[in-house]
């Protein structure tokens, strides 16, 4: 017997996801949103139409939702379901996800509007971030239904204040909350000063604050897919979900080949994407070249297809949505020196120099001479920011000279 996840976006019912009986998925708009003037589709890779897209032209979308890798299989586990079953997954724990979609079996209805949280005590909280690698998302706790992609652990939580309070029953979150990583030394403070390094430079980029619980080091990472909606009766500010995507999803390509080397975006496709997509493309693409020169120069070599969303604003605009995941991932000799994507056809951090950037310049479409002077522009930039950009650990100091000599390097290597 075949099973239907009803989809909305935002309050509207806009479509059925369906499982037959052989397993497979399948999804389909409802007539009453392909005919509304004011539709949107759920995905540039799902464009409005009346047709059935079948599980090769929807997973990229629905499957990408879901986190990924071990955390995948552990909520699988825990709920007693198959990993591989993105349906069921979505089914149990797809309330509250990334951008305004939601998913409620059919003939559900959405939660009631008035919002519901739990305050935690910092010994709650503690608590929580020690069992999200036993239970990723806080999959199967009592009224709790969200997914997050990534294999990072991780939960969505509401911060008011000072006070972090867990969402109830499908309620948006305002903050992704990622604990410390024991294999990655200082890891939370690592990305916190690319974060901050990057905001500071100019490149839009979520809020970032860091905390502890207990001894435990976390993040608070700002959700840019909420923002708060003034309150007309003086109660409590009301959030509002704005839709999103990340790159593999609006390009049609599961998050198993986010990176390019297993058949993810190339950055020649994000150019592209974003070209074709934003309603101001001349800022974007800029900023999406400034995303790229930065991770090259602080030696974040994990940035793949899923580090990259559009934003969809509720004032119809479209655009590159803010930075998110920085991390020098060379602060760590374990990890692959492989670049997510390639730079002008080189995989390799160490071998990129005038010409692998203007070969990019090329396929991004843009003037290589202008490409290639903000290398040095951006490097400079990053060595002016990095003393007022305080590191907040050790490894977080290593980190900050580990970059200093790398845009040292390159500014050498581009103002010859």
């Amino acid at each position: 017997m075949s099973r239907t996840l009803d989809v909305f976006l935002h309050s509207q019912r806009v479509g059925a996801l369906t499982q037959n009986t052989q397993g497979d998925i399948s999804f389909e708009y409802d007539d009453a949103w392909v005919l509304d003037p004011a539709a949107k589709p759920l995905s540039q890779s799902l464009p409005l139409a009346k047709k059935r897209f079948n599980r090769k032209e929807c997973r990229p979308f629905f499957g990408g939702v879901l986190p990924e890798e071990s955390k995948r299989e552990i909520i699988a586990r825990n709920l007693g379901i198959s990993a591989r079953n993105d349906f069921s997954l979505l089914e149990e724990i797809g309330g509250e996800c990334a951008g305004a979609v939601t998913f409620l079996p059919r003939g559900t209805s959405l939660p009631d509007p008035e919002d519901s949280y739990r305050q935690l005590s910092e010994a709650e909280l503690a608590s929580i971030l020690r069992l999200l690698p036993k239970r990723p998302l806080m999959a199967g706790e009592a009224g709790i239904r969200l997914s997050l992609a990534g294999a990072q652990d991780k939960t969505a939580v509401r911060l008011e204040g000072k006070t972090i309070c867990l969402p109830l029953n499908g309620s948006p979150s305002t903050h992704i909350l990622k604990p410390e990583i024991e294999r990655f030394e200082g890891l939370v403070f690592n990305e916190k000063l690319c974060m901050d390094l990057a905001a500071a430079v100019g490149i839009p980029t979520a809020g970032v604050m860091t905390g502890v619980a207990d001894g435990i080091h976390y993040i608070l990472v700002e959700r840019y897919d909420r923002a708060l909606v003034p309150s007309a009766n003086g109660r409590q500010d009301r959030l509002r979900r704005e839709h999103q995507e990340d790159f593999c999803q609006a390009l049609g390509i599961v998050s198993e080949r986010k990176y390019q080397s297993e058949g993810g975006p190339s950055l020649k496709q994000c150019f592209e994407l974003l070209r074709n997509t934003s309603s101001v493309p001349l800022v974007d693409l800029q900023s999406l070249l400034d995303a790229v020169l930065f991770n090259f120069l602080v030696g974040n070599n994990d940035a793949h297809g899923k580090n990259f969303s559009l934003i969809y604003r509720t004032d119809g605009q479209t655009r590159l949505a803010p930075l998110y995941d920085l991390v020098s991932t060379a602060a760590y000799p374990e990890l692959s020196t492989r670049m997510a994507m390639k730079i002008g056809g080189e995989w390799e951090p160490e071998k990129v120099g005038p010409r692998q950037v203007e070969k990019l310049a090329a396929e991004a479409g843009l003037s290589a001479p202008i490409v290639r002077k903000r290398v040095g522009e951006l490097a400079a930039a990053v060595i002016a920011a990095l003393p007022v950009v305080t590191p907040e650990s050790p490894l977080a100091a290593a980190v900050a000279n580990q970059i200093r000599a790398r845009c040292q390097r390159a500014i050498e290597r581009f103002t010859k």
